[in-house]
């Protein structure tokens, strides 16, 4: 069977990951504590974190990279963040981009997908708890 992509849209499985994004808790704070586990799981080496102590001793990254046409979408790195569900990836299937900066997925641009899909990423979480 044949559709018209991009008007119609085939099915996803519901396992299926999208976008990676980067969580914030209700207060705001971002839930990235910079442990660098994602960076050091990664195959394709895609990941790249910088991180600073903040003056209450928290630890928050300054630079969070993902080059998006490195990323294999194994999810490793969100298996990796599963302890503080920092991150993950949700929505945005099919995505299309004109230059290779959009693939350039910078801390900014990570936080902007996890609160337009923080939703979406909040379900998939909950309904994979039977896999955990």
């Amino acid at each position: 069977m044949t559709i018209n992509y991009p008007m119609e849209k085939g099915a996803l499985s519901p396992r299926f990951r999208g976008e990676h994004a980067l969580r914030r808790y209700a207060t705001g704070d971002e839930r990235c504590i910079a442990c660098k586990l994602c960076e050091a799981i990664c195959p394709a080496q895609a990941i790249t974190i910088e991180a600073e102590v903040r003056a209450d001793g928290a630890r928050r990254t300054t630079r969070y990279d993902i080059d998006m046409t490195k990323c294999i979408y194994c999810g490793f790195c969100q298996e990796a963040r599963r302890p503080s569900q920092d991150g993950g990836e949700g929505g945005g299937g099919g995505s299309r981009f004109h230059v290779r900066r959009e693939l350039l997925y910078d801390k900014q641009k990570l936080l902007e997908n996890g609160n337009k899909w923080e939703t979406a990423i909040a379900a998939n979480i909950a309904s994979e708890h039977v896999y955990r």
